[in-house]
């Protein structure tokens, strides 16, 4: 028995060691695969050279006839052998290889063609880049492998014998997006708006389709469609997103960090809505590579991969009118240059006038005081602008440059003159906002499993206002200006196809300038802080191989410099799908920032925009902190959305002052939190070409103020219930929306009488309530949009179409506060009204 078993292993080991030294073996050029054959059996090969040149294979076992040894490369090769003679033997190529090497790149699952992937053969310099349709050729012949890479799709490694066929092949690419990015679903609320199963939503104004009341694709209004995130007084500059204010939310484009986010002071989007835009908008569960931003982050890119053909693109509404293009300047570049300005100062425009209305109510440019036998009358000039450039260079094949610039203004003149007793006054003021970025980002692949980014950025904000008073001789100088400037690097490795690890590190400087100058008492102010940070971060991300379950865990550890802090943040988010259909979402975040918005005075910068940053000093202005989690649940089968997530979020740090109070506390300087918890419910139908959908919010929002009378009551924007709804349809050429909102109006504080309290006898105050114990009316409008399209030829498209704003007219109130009116001598309400029925109208063309 022993003997037989030694038998049959000797055979085995026999029969399998050729094999396994055949498979282990190493390719070589069949060049001298036929060198080697000729001297073992003594024969001769003739060949062309080149016809040969690119084959590499395993060599045929030395144990193998002449005739197997032929046999086995004709089958690995599609060679034919023919013998002249014993001794000679021709080798020949059936195939048409007088062609470079070519082939097609194709999405394995859209089929689509891949633009701008990368072929090179290993070892050599020479490479190719497909273009449009995903073509490529290769001119070098080698027997070496090609590598194939594209940031968006997995690298492949081919023969080059693959590619020396007759037809040029096609190969397919498995896209990375679709493995690391998946989605809840591909359309929320309306074309170009997605959820991702990360948690964020990802925006393509490019590719959105219309929203009631909007004729362009704005980017924060859009955002402001998105349940839990609203405006209680319509204004971009007043997004707050879960119960916090505008500053709590962190914007950046292409890098640059927004302090300044609205156009004509917050009713219009401070970005060319025109351009080709990607929005990522994280509402809890935050990357830890972005810091700052304790409500939410807010991500603009307009970068791309690939360079792309020249386009462009030209329209005017009845606001401004704006230009984008994209030249493409070589094979490896190109620039792209957008930019927009209002005509306010040159055309009075129905939306204009509304515009008008809504912003300057109960400013310095409307409001005239209490004397009525004196005439006062105003003349004001305003325009806005913005403009961005980006140039993208390729470097090698590797290698993305990115530059951009950013150039955003809003100009206000006032001219007021009072006619007193005949004799005419005339005073002037202004008021300048502005904001200037730059950015340079490095990327590069260094193979397919790691790739890193470094990016050097500058953000600069500015406004400044003089205010000369028509009543008498003084002149109120003021100026706010912020200077961020930083470094960031990060890379990226993947450890597998289930984890990719992540980190970094970024430093900022902060610096903050506040400037108050009056000549009347004289009174001089100024105040310049700064602060640097530093954080290193780290993430892992999970993706299951089944696509059931994705997570990211983070760590941001920072360190503020001057306070010698530091301050470790946690965040995560999960996705697990029990179903193809259910989906459970769990994210938590910490987070922190060291910058804020407070209002001095209501009146300040002309009363428009009374904010101003400032830095925290760890004093008085402490560090903003909030820890937030949520719990999310979403259901999508059969053209059917429905989302549901409860969430619970705590702000500790806030000032008073960043409060923007209007009633006993709006001089009171103090801190404390504010603690904020609710639901977001989503319902959605499609059906084609129709979508509808009914959005609701639910917050409950308290204050904190240990040091207050009234230690706890509801947070100034507390909108306790809130719903959206929307009918969308998208028909071929014609696009139609129209939508309701409606929403609890916000807290308030009421007089205790209209009599005046003189607690002390030369300066009569107001007696207020409880502090927020009331609210405003209300709130309801009805928007509507339409829009046509029509081809001009084979790539021009004309767009014109129209809005139309609070179609019902309706007068709401949105904010209230009382003052004492000095010749009455009894307390008076100031209404603040929304904006009313406004009509626009745009045409565009693109080529």
């Amino acid at each position: 028995m022993n003997y037989n078993r030694f038998l049959i292993i000797i055979s085995l080991f026999v029969i399998v060691l050729p094999l396994r030294a055949q498979d282990n073996g190493k390719a070589i050029l069949l060049k001298k695969i036929l060198e080697n054959i000729g001297k073992t059996h003594e024969v001769n090969f003739n060949f062309i050279e080149e016809e040969i040149a690119f084959f590499k294979l395993i060599p045929p076992s030395n144990s193998l006839t002449l005739q197997e040894k032929l046999n086995y490369i004709s089958e690995k090769t599609q060679l034919k052998f023919k013998f002249i003679s014993e001794k000679y033997i021709s080798v020949i190529n059936n195939q048409k290889l007088d062609k470079p090497l070519c082939g097609y790149l194709l999405d394995k699952e859209t089929k689509e063609p891949i633009q701008n992937a990368t072929l090179l053969v290993s070892g050599t310099n020479s490479y190719a880049i497909t273009n449009e349709i995903g073509f490529f050729e290769l001119k070098t012949k080698s027997a070496n492998t090609i590598e194939i890479s594209h940031l968006n799709y997995k690298s492949e490694i081919i023969q080059s014998s693959f590619l020396y066929v007759e037809n040029c092949p096609t190969i397919y690419l498995k896209s990375i997006i679709n493995d690391l990015e998946p989605v809840v679903t591909t359309l929320y609320l309306t074309k170009g708006i997605s959820k991702k199963r990360d948690g964020t939503y990802e925006v393509k104004p490019k590719k959105t389709g219309l929203l009631p009341g909007l004729t362009e694709p704005d980017v924060f209004q859009t955002m402001q469609q998105i349940p839990g995130i609203h405006a209680t007084d319509e204004s971009i500059s007043n997004t707050s997103v879960r119960g916090g204010t505008h500053d709590q939310n962190l914007f950046l484009w292409n890098g640059i960090r927004l302090y300044q986010t609205g156009h004509f002071f917050g009713l219009i989007s401070s970005l060319n809505p025109n351009l080709a835009h990607k929005i990522n908008i994280a509402k809890n569960g935050t990357s830890a590579f972005y810091g700052d931003g304790v409500s939410s982050s807010v991500l603009i890119s307009t970068h791309t991969d690939s360079i792309e053909n020249t386009t462009g693109a030209v329209g005017f509404n009845l606001i401004n009118a704006d230009f984008y293009t994209k030249v493409k300047t070589s094979k490896k570049s190109n620039i792209e240059i957008s930019g927009r300005r209002s005509y306010t100062d040159l055309i009075t425009s129905p939306t204009y006038k509304s515009y008008f209305n809504k912003i300057f109510q109960n400013t310095i440019v409307t409001n005239y005081f209490d004397n009525q036998n004196i005439k006062y009358n105003s003349k004001e000039d305003f325009y806005f602008y913005d403009f961005t450039a980006q140039y993208h260079q390729k470097i090698k094949q590797k290698t993305d440059l990115f530059i951009d610039i950013l150039s955003i203004s809003n100009v206000l003149d006032v001219l007021q003159t009072k006619t007193e007793n005949s004799i005419t006054t005339s005073k002037y003021s202004c008021l300048e906002q502005q904001t200037y970025g730059a950015n340079a980002l490095l990327k590069t692949n260094w193979n397919a499993k790691n790739r890193s980014e470094i990016s050097i950025y500058a953000s600069y904000y500015n406004i400044k206002s003089e205010n000369e008073s028509i009543e008498n001789n003084q002149i109120f100088n003021q100026e706010n200006t912020i200077l961020d400037t930083g470094i960031k690097l990060q890379n990226s490795h993947i450890l597998s196809d289930n984890f990719t690890f992540m980190n970094g590190y970024q430093f900022n400087e902060i610096g903050v300038r506040n400037v108050d100058i009056v000549n009347t008492p004289v009174f001089s102010r100024k105040i310049k802080e700064v602060l640097k940070n530093h954080a290193l971060i780290a993430e892992l991300n999970y993706f299951s191989v089944n696509t059931k379950f994705n997570g990211r865990i983070g760590f941001r550890q920072n360190y503020i410099q001057e306070f010698s802090t530091f301050i470790f943040e946690p965040r995560i988010q999960l996705n697990y799908k029990f179903t193809p259909f259910f989906q459970l979402e769990i994210m938590g975040e910490s987070k922190h920032q060291t910058t804020s918005q407070i209002v001095d005075l209501q009146q300040d910068f002309l009363g428009i925009e009374k904010r101003r940053w400032t830095l925290s000093n760890n004093e008085d202005i402490p560090i903003v902190k909030s820890n937030q989690a949520s719990l999310g649940f979403s259901f999508n089968k059969n053209n059917w959305l429905l989302t549901l997530e409860n969430f619970y979020k705590k702000v500790d740090g806030i000032t008073s002052m960043s409060q923007g109070f209007q009633n006993q506390y709006e001089f009171v300087k103090t801190n404390g939190n504010f603690t904020v918890y609710g639901t977001e419910f989503l319902i959605q139908k499609q059906f084609k070409p129709i979508t509808t959908w009914v959005s609701y919010t639910f917050q409950e929002n308290n204050y904190e103020f240990k040091t207050l009378n009234a230690k706890a009551f509801p947070n100034n924007f507390e909108i306790k219930h809130h719903i959206k709804s929307a009918i969308i349809s998208d028909f071929k050429n014609i696009k139609l929306a129209i939508g309701a909102q409606w929403f609890t109006g916000k807290p308030t504080t009421l007089p205790i009488s209209t009599t005046p309290i003189y607690t002390d006898p030369e300066t009569p105050t107001v007696g207020y309530q409880a502090p927020n114990s009331s609210n405003l009316e209300d709130y309801f409008q009805v928007n509507f949009s339409g829009s046509y399209a029509f081809a001009i030829g084979t790539k021009s498209k004309l767009n014109f179409g129209f809005s139309v704003q609070n179609i019902l007219n309706n007068k709401t109130s949105i904010n209230q506060h009382y003052r004492i009116n000095n010749n009455t001598n009894i307390v008076e309400q100031v209404n603040t009204f929304s904006l009313e029925r406004t009509p626009n109208a745009f045409l565009r063309f693109t080529f």
